[in-house]
């Protein structure tokens, strides 16, 4: 017996299929999201929904067999896109890195300031479009990828959308559980493990934000906080409450739980940023690209463990303040090394996370981590867990998300009474 979760992600997109007994993944799928709409908008980040479902219907179809008894999805969260009255979609998918709501709206706020909110979040791009004339005539419903992934994988016309996903939009009231646009095509929300329809007989539960079925797939109990490092990096920690302390945001969880969250839009990529500056200087100074580069930083950095240099890794800004820049500092003539460069940035890295946690005021019995970015970067966890002062579990299998959604389909189908049972499925690298 077995199912199926599904991660629709920005830049890829992965199946799995996870044995219901052992929470063994007995096959995978892995395809390259390549669906990412070319335009002149500098600020427009835009993907194609048909050829994603090209490709999640390629993946369902590989991994379905005579054994599975659900399918669960994950999705990557905040955007949107629009679908007719026959559940077809009439609009691109505006993704989360789309900044059209950074763009001036009127009296000196964005478009997304005007109406309280983040750019990238779903209600914040229909925003603009609805101010712009972007809105399709024939707009139905609005949804997420995930949601569309399952009803159009169930043959449904109606989207039914997971708490999860839904505060995932921006401008939703997580405590009563509703939106507080009064929009005509939002969709009937849910905070259940609900059964959307069925592919080839076979149930298909209501998807989940990424950040959520990240946080099912890779941590087995409440008390322990998840700690991301991908793209973007963020730190995930269970409350009781739905109040945030400032910088973070309470997003709804299951059973009446949230998950506290924070963000750091650069994460990873500072990371990258800093190894191809030094690829690039290698190129220079030798007319050659270095081969190998990450494996010799990877060794230059065993030997490096602390550093004076300063890094404040926020290159890409905050959701609070998009024109924040990055920084070094405190170099002087003895620091100038790139040792020192990219260990102060794997140190900034840990901290925008650390000092996340700081304010959260939590006292988390373990740390999970997840994502290339730390399974990758050996002083990056040599780091992390020395800042948090505790070791760093990593999950044995790296594909946290779409392994939450496997785990909620077991939920939601009856296989398992109940999501925290599921999660005891989860095992760590070493166990």
């Amino acid at each position: 017996m077995n199912t199926l979760g599904i991660d629709i992600g920005t830049t890829g997109i992965c199946g799995i299929c996870v044995d219901c007994e052992s929470g063994e993944i007995l096959n995978s799928v892995n395809v390259n999201n390549d669906s990412f709409i070319k335009t002149e908008n500098s600020y427009e980040r835009i993907q194609d929904p048909a050829r994603i479902m090209e490709i999640v219907t390629d993946i369902a179809g590989r991994l379905v067999t005579e054994d599975t008894k659900a399918i669960g999805f994950s999705n990557q969260m905040h955007g949107v896109l629009y679908t007719d009255c026959g559940g077809k979609a009439v609009s691109p998918l505006y993704t989360w890195q789309d900044e059209r709501g950074n763009l001036e709206y009127k009296d000196g706020k964005t478009y997304a300031q005007h109406i309280g909110s983040f750019a990238g979040y779903g209600l914040v791009s229909d925003f603009y479009n609805r101010e712009n004339g972007l809105v399709p005539e024939n707009t139905e419903y609005i949804m997420t990828i995930g949601d569309y992934a399952a009803i159009t994988l169930c043959g449904k016309t109606e989207p039914l959308m997971h708490v999860t996903n839904a505060a995932s939009l921006g401008l939703y009231d997580i405590e009563n559980k509703k939106f507080k646009a009064d929009l005509d095509y939002l969709p009937r929300v849910t905070d259940k493990l609900e059964t959307v329809g069925e592919y080839r007989s076979i149930p298909v539960t209501v998807a989940l934000g990424d950040n959520q079925a990240s946080f099912i797939g890779a941590v087995r109990d409440d008390s322990s906080a998840l700690l991301n490092f991908g793209t973007g990096s963020q730190i995930s920690v269970i409350s009781n409450s739905p109040s945030a302390p400032d910088g973070l945001e309470a997003r709804p969880f299951t059973e009446g739980k949230y998950l506290l969250a924070g963000c750091a839009l650069c994460g990873g990529r500072a990371f990258a940023m800093a190894v191809g500056f030094m690829a690039r200087a290698a190129e220079l100074a030798t007319g050659e690209k270095p081969e190998n580069i990450y494996r010799s930083i990877d060794k230059a950095l065993e030997k490096k463990l602390e550093t004076s240099v300063v890094a404040d890794t926020r290159f890409c800004g905050t959701r609070q303040d998009p024109t924040v820049k990055g920084s070094y500092s405190g170099i002087d003539e003895n620091n100038f090394t790139p040792e020192d460069i990219l260990l102060s940035t794997v140190v900034g890295m840990s901290s925008e996370l650390y000092e996340m946690y700081r304010s959260i005021g939590a006292d988390c019995t373990h740390i999970v981590s997840s994502g290339n970015g730390i399974r990758k970067n050996p002083a990056l966890r040599r780091v992390t867990s020395a800042m948090f002062g505790k070791e760093i579990n990593i999950p044995l299998y790296k594909e946290e998300a779409a392994y939450g959604a496997a785990l909620s389909a077991m939920a939601g189908s009856g296989i398992y009474g109940s999501l925290d049972d599921a999660r005891q499925l989860i095992r760590y690298e070493g166990q």
